[in-house]
């Protein structure tokens, strides 16, 4: 049985500051300022309202994971994170049930450094793993 808990929603976004402003007027809120992301190449900004979490992902470099996903689906939700008490049995779970890795676990930056990856499924589309905050 896998223990994921829903973390944020990534949106995909051409210009961070213009996206910022337009959920603000959508009433969310900044609870994390802009990060860098040299791993990945991309600025990311958390937001929140009513208890959902937005991960604003602007690529700043065509040598950035998501510019081709920028260029082919512009300004869109594209992955849900999924939080884990147990990465490497979850993980592993994922693997054996269809999912496919897009990459290595790696250290997130914007989110303390916590290990993360991305998967995808053919039915789904892609998720995004991450370590609980107690891992």
């Amino acid at each position: 049985m896998l223990t994921l808990k829903v973390h944020h929603i990534g949106y995909l976004v051409k210009k961070i500051d213009a996206a910022i402003r337009s959920f603000e007027t959508l009433g969310y809120r900044i609870i994390q300022e802009t990060t860098y992301d040299d791993i990945r190449k991309i600025d990311i900004c958390f937001m929140e309202k009513d208890g959902y979490c937005i991960e604003l992902v602007s690529p700043v470099s065509e040598e950035s994971v998501v510019y081709g996903l920028l260029k082919r689906y512009k300004n869109s939700p594209y992955h849900i994170c999924y939080e884990t008490e147990d990465f490497e049995k979850d993980y592993q779970t994922l693997l054996t049930s269809g999912f496919i890795a897009i990459d290595e676990p790696t250290p997130a930056p914007a989110l303390q450094n916590r290990k993360v990856t991305f998967l995808t499924n053919a039915s789904m589309g892609m998720i995004e793993l991450i370590t609980d905050c107690r891992s």
